[in-house]
């Protein structure tokens, strides 16, 4: 079986290292593993060359310009400095791994569409940003050789919603890393809560970016009904990116003086397995995911998990993790009923433990693969 040349434009990875950082990071990684098969090419910024000449030995990295650290000169090389280089290095697939990718680039493209959200909770998001990535969608949808998703349920929802060629579209789901998200002992949970200045009450974990979409703050309100006549009230933590939810700052105004928010921004890294792990839940009531890869990688540190039953969730979730709905009075209902059983958040753990492990970065670079070799007429 022959090789295939594949560039895969990091360009579009962020600096915070959020989820599609993760998801880049995470196939480079194993597709680095992946034996005679694919001749990897990588392009991304400028700060992450290192990154991923340590992440991926062997592929050859090339720093993009300067200026693409800047959005709309990303967007503008992506459509002509990006297919030239392509074509200089005469490459047989070249891969966008966020949403959109070159009107002509003069090879097959391959594009990961991560999620139908912009499509069905347009009100959570900014009106700009919106109109933009659901013209990304539907053109890559048009002009790809083929797209890829992270779950069956996004790949129905773009079916649905956009009548998408489902022959056309192939499943790979995201992995967890073991080495970074694992159950962590006494001394790392212990060390990360008197970072964060939390006490011996525990608390209740959130991971992700503070946007509309994550449903923060009927979290926050669910937590404090929760919470709030417990005589050592566990606090809630809200860690990762600030976004754009106004309302936020509105729910955590209204609750009472004696509970305890904490939001500590961006954790670093290595902070994350004593986090999550050492959470009495980790809640994640999502309107709706493509993926869910924050819960997945709290069910590989241990943590019970609180999730919705939304597209993708319960397809990743299965029977590890708890579920209730996106309302204040179920989160309250659901949250108290986890904080009052312990015997079921140690089930949840060791099941969530278990279901991680069926999610793995070699499964996802194998799945990625066969899309390329499709792509490019080399499929077995």
């Amino acid at each position: 079986m022959s090789g295939v040349r594949v560039l895969v434009d990091a360009t579009s990875v962020p600096a915070d290292r959020g989820g599609v950082g993760r998801y880049v990071d995470g196939l480079l990684a194993a597709l680095a593993d992946t034996p005679d098969d694919i001749e990897l090419f990588v392009v991304c910024q400028r700060t992450d060359a290192e990154r991923y000449v340590a992440l991926a030995p062997g592929a050859e990295v090339i720093a993009a310009p300067a200026a693409v650290a800047h959005r709309p000169a990303r967007l503008a090389w992506e459509q002509t400095g990006l297919p030239l280089l392509a074509q200089q290095l005469d490459v047989d697939v070249l891969h966008s791994p966020f949403y959109s990718c070159p009107l002509r680039a003069g090879c097959p493209v391959t594009v990961t569409i991560h999620d139908a959200t912009f499509f069905t909770e347009r009100e959570h998001y900014d009106r700009h940003r919106g109109a933009f990535m659901r013209s990304a969608i539907k053109t890559s949808l048009r002009r790809a050789s083929r797209i890829i998703v992270p779950s069956k349920a996004t790949r129905d929802e773009l079916i649905r919603l956009l009548d998408a060629d489902a022959a056309k579209m192939d499943v790979a789901y995201h992995g967890v890393d073991p080495e970074s998200f694992y159950i962590p002992d006494d001394a790392e949970r212990a060390r990360v809560a008197a970072r964060l200045g939390l006490g011996d009450t525990g608390y209740i974990a959130f991971l992700g970016v503070m946007e509309p979409r994550k449903n923060v703050p009927n979290l926050v309100r669910g937590w404090a009904r929760a919470v709030a006549d417990r005589p050592n009230p566990p606090a809630l933590v809200l860690a990762g990116g600030s976004g754009h939810d106004d309302a936020i700052d509105e729910a955590v105004a209204e609750i009472p003086a004696h509970l305890k928010v904490v939001r500590p921004g961006y954790l670093r890294f290595t902070d994350l397995p004593g986090y999550l792990g050492g959470a009495l839940v980790a809640a994640y009531p999502s309107h709706g995911e493509g993926f869910g890869l924050p819960i997945v990688e709290a069910m590989a540190c241990g943590a019970p998990v609180l999730t919705t039953p939304r597209l993708s969730l319960p397809e990743v979730g299965g029977d590890a993790v708890a579920y209730t709905s996106e309302e204040v009075d179920d989160i309250a209902d659901d949250l108290a009923a986890l904080l009052d059983d312990e015997q079921r958040r140690a089930k949840l753990s060791l099941l969530g433990v278990e279901r991680a492990r069926e999610f793995t970065w070699a499964n996802s670079a194998a799945a990625h693969l066969a899309t390329w070799r499709k792509a490019a007429g080399k499929a077995s």
